[in-house]
């Protein structure tokens, strides 16, 4: 194998397990999810709110932050579109999650922008997620709450 040949399969199993990644976690199947992850993986997410953690690193602190997301999200990942990096491990991807915030019925529109790196293995070691807060904030905040830009929620365990 070449190792152009190499390293097209490389980035096709590392785009793949993203594509898992936003599939199962719309589907709610944290078990499966989180085994998409290497042992000691990162989840960084710069712009958290408060409330939610920047950084959660290992399988079991994954499991714990995302095992609640089925019951506040309902949600689909669409129009992933994967920009192509010279090191086939890392996965830059732009996607919209669309869906419902189910504490409050509220539409729950986000437009996300993901940097992910992956093993040899094609596991996630380390995934940074950009999304925005506001929005998530917006859509879980009660209808007869008025907006408030101090306003935080936690939906992570």
């Amino acid at each position: 194998m070449t190792v152009e040949e190499d390293d097209t399969n490389r980035r096709a199993a590392a785009q793949h397990t993203v594509s898992e990644h936003l599939r199962l976690t719309a589907a709610g199947r944290t078990d499966e999810w989180v085994k998409l992850f290497a042992p000691d993986a990162v989840l960084e997410f710069p712009f958290a709110p408060a409330g939610v953690p920047r950084r959660v690193t290992g399988r079991d602190a994954l499991f714990a932050h995302m095992s609640h997301f089925p019951e506040t999200f309902d949600v689909e990942f669409a129009d992933l579109v994967f920009h192509k990096t010279v090191d086939p491990s890392l996965v830059i991807v732009e996607f919209r999650s669309t869906g419902t915030a189910r504490p409050t019925g509220k539409p729950y529109e986000q437009t996300c922008i993901s940097v992910v790196r992956t093993d040899d293995d094609a596991l996630i070691t380390h995934y940074l997620d950009y999304w925005n807060p506001l929005v998530a904030i917006e859509a879980l905040t009660p209808h007869d709450v008025p907006s408030d830009p101090d306003l935080s929620v936690t939906f992570g365990g």
